[in-house]
């Protein structure tokens, strides 16, 4: 097996490419501006940088692993494909239609988000089956051809087929796809059977119509991707990170693209979650900043929170039903417009806020010196001497703080205060932002932020942590070896993945086993077929039961996991304890979601999912680092602390000399190639063996 592997997440601002040595146990890093024209290029640029830096021969790279926000962006910045929608006769309006309900009551002018699809590219066909999968009326392959045929006239370069109740038969819309395969080869196909074959029409039409609109966009990008890369000589397989933190190979990938709208957030979620294990922290709140955004996610038990559905796009950023739903497996978190690109301007209040409009990476910040006329969260950064000018990206992008000062002191000309005001206000409510979004998703999911750890990665995260962590109550703060890149790093450290779902409606209390065993078998045999093209660097798998159940008579559904298989047959326990431990294991998790139990009320099991994991067979054992003594201090340098009342003389100390048993009462700066750790007065820091520098907020400074 090779002795590298290298990691590749591109952002809104940065592509981060990360290469570990898994001979010495290092991780090697590097930060290149995004190529929005053309991201592949960005990508390449980075890795043969980084393979000419650290000589490595491109011969024994085992593994590439990629995660990227382009195809998020497709979906918010409507730049995906020309897509057409087959669909029954009398469905063509579901996806305008959608559940009818206002995400703002009280919103006279509401504007619902657009569906992706025009209604002038959605066809009807007459093939139809019942709710129980029997067939009402057959497919006419002339009318098919004839439909399809009009959508590729019209510039549909891709087709979505969903045909109602699919998920209880998907017989139709295989003969549908065979059809349109053989009359018109060149064009792209999704259908709702292999996307999201679960029950509600209006969010599995909504996920087919996401993932035929940005297909053949994913395609090109990722066939460049296997191109350049190849050029530079990597033989090895482009490995995806998926939305759900897991990992496919890119051939599946091409397949369904919509799994990938989350995959540098889980990227984040996943390295988190591994770098808090190292110091036996399991109960943590992860929070990554980067140029454009800011994620968190609620990490519990070592294992990030999952979801399955999520809204992209949506109209307003915190109102629910306002977007598109989009029904996959994913990490649960919650992203907000905040990172250092993010831009401030006066509102009709006279009033400064900041984001969610960002400056990326063209131009970039008013310091990049690349065309950026307005302040941005990194000028004012540089302003409060958080960043050194010197040593941005590592010293690879040249920074003109003059440019800052400009930009900065004309937003305070309108709003009449001084550049410090303006510079201090902007990362405040930055904080703020995130502090609130923070509150919220922890509280709607019945959770206390000050029981957690927070745990800071990207950029941005270890700059803003400090003051994140006293808005939400949080008084302990780890910040991992070369968090800048830690989603890069989570692509090399991440189990591959694969989830399966259907829908079967099930009583388990009463309804047959053996139809259930049947459903989760086959489910699990597609899961685990899906990894076996990696089972020679990954492995062993390991399979995991779900299912959306509900009480009798609820409208919505709750995701448990249940007890391991087999629920019938010469293998399984009695039926009754079978019976038992099924409709236990809803109740335990009602009850932890919930608090309680209705009393008397039969379980029914909506949608049945597996889950499949293998580890890598490969793992980084990393180089330990050294005790000795208080390190020098690099540089210091007069930095602002609110609490301090204005700017401070602090001393910076370099990642790379800390050694075990460091320990210093703050304020201090902590700076590597990819972030700088901001601790104020308050915080005492801890450098740990692991690696993990712990920053404990106290009440009363010392």
């Amino acid at each position: 097996m090779g002795a590298w592997a290298v990691g590749i997440d591109i952002g809104g601002t940065f592509t981060d490419v990360v290469a570990l040595d898994y001979k010495a146990g290092r991780l090697h890093s590097l930060k290149v501006l995004t190529t929005h024209g053309d991201p592949a290029q960005g990508v390449a640029d980075g890795v043969a940088q980084l393979i000419q830096a650290c000589g490595i021969d491109p011969a024994r790279i085992a593994r590439v692993v990629h995660a990227t926000t382009l195809f998020t962006n497709a979906l918010i910045e409507r730049s995906g494909s020309t897509a057409g929608l087959l669909v029954t006769e009398g469905f063509r309006d579901v996806v305008e239609i959608g559940h009818e309900r206002k995400y703002d009551l009280y919103d006279l002018a509401i504007e619902a988000a657009a569906p992706l699809i025009e209604r002038c590219r959605r066809r009807e066909i007459s093939a139809r089956m019942r709710a129980d999968g029997s067939e009402l009326a057959p497919v006419d392959a002339a009318q098919v051809r004839r439909e399809a045929g009009l959508l590729v006239k019209d510039g549909a370069e891709s087709i979505a087929v969903c045909l109602l109740h699919s998920y209880a038969s998907d017989a139709h819309e295989r003969q549908v796809g065979e059809i349109i395969r053989q009359a018109f080869p060149g064009v792209e196909l999704t259908l709702s059977c292999d996307v999201a074959p679960v029950v509600r029409e209006f969010e599995r039409m909504s996920t087919t119509s996401a993932n035929a609109y940005i297909k053949p966009l994913a395609n090109r990008y990722l066939a460049a991707l296997e191109a350049r890369l190849a050029a530079l000589g990597l033989r090895a397989g482009v490995l995806m990170m998926l939305s759900n933190g897991g990992l496919s190979h890119i051939a599946e990938a091409k397949k369904t693209p919509i799994e990938l709208l989350e995959s540098g957030p889980a990227a984040g979620a996943i390295s988190a979650a591994h770098y808090s294990l190292r110091d036996a922290q399991a109960n943590l709140l992860a929070f990554d900043m980067g140029g454009t955004t800011a994620k968190l996610c609620l990490v519990e038990a070592g294992r990030p929170a999952i979801a399955h559905g999520f809204e992209a796009a949506r109209q307003k950023r915190f109102a629910e039903g306002s977007g598109l739903p989009v029904r996959i497996t994913t990490i649960d978190l919650i992203e907000i417009g905040a990172g250092g690109g993010s831009i401030a301007h006066k509102d009709a209040l006279g009033l400064m806020k900041v984001g969610p409009q960002s400056a990326g990476s063209e131009p970039g910040p008013a310091c990049y010196g690349r065309g950026g006329t307005q302040p941005t969260v990194t000028d004012a950064n540089l302003l409060l001497g958080y960043l050194n000018p010197d040593y941005f990206a590592g010293g690879s992008l040249q920074i003109d703080v003059a440019q800052s000062q400009a930009v900065i002191d004309e937003m305070g000309r309108s709003l009449g205060r001084d550049a410090t005001s303006i510079a201090w206000g902007m990362h405040d409510i930055v904080a703020e932002n995130m502090a609130g979004a923070a509150r919220v998703h922890v509280a709607e999911r019945g959770r206390d932020p000050r029981d957690f750890v927070l745990l800071c990665t990207g950029g941005g995260g270890p700059l803003h942590s400090y003051y994140v962590a006293q808005k939400i109550g949080v008084k302990t703060i780890i910040c991992p070896p070369a968090a800048g890149v830690a989603s890069a790093y989570g692509l090399l450290v991440a189990n591959a993945r694969a989830d399966r779902s259907r829908t079967v409606s099930a009583r388990p209390a009463s309804d047959p086993l053996e139809s259930l065993e049947s459903a989760y078998a086959e489910l699990e045999g597609q899961a685990a077929a899906s990894l076996e093209p990696l089972s020679d660097t990954f492995g062993p798998v390991t399979l995991a039961r779900y299912a959306d159940g509900r009480y009798a008579g609820q409208g919505f559904n709750l995701t448990v996991r249940l007890p391991a298989g087999p629920y019938a047959g010469p293998d399984a326990q009695p039926e009754q304890a079978v019976r038992q431990a099924l409709v236990a294991a809803f109740e335990s998790g009602y009850r932890d979601k919930f608090g309680r139990t209705p009393p008397d009320v039969p379980v029914e099991l909506m949608n049945l999912r597996v889950t499949s994991e293998a580890p890598p067979r490969q793992q980084l054992v990393p180089e330990a680092l050294a005790g000795g003594a208080a390190p020098p201090v690099k540089a210091r340098r007069k930095v602002y602390f609110h609490e301090a009342g204005g700017y401070v003389e602090t001393p910076i100390y370099e990642r790379a000399d800390l050694r075990t048993g460091f320990a210093q009462q703050g304020p201090m700066l902590v700076e590597d190639a990819s972030s700088t750790l901001v601790v104020g007065p308050k915080g005492y820091v801890e450098q740990l063996a692991t690696g993990n520098l712990v920053i404990t907020i106290q009440e009363k400074q010392a």
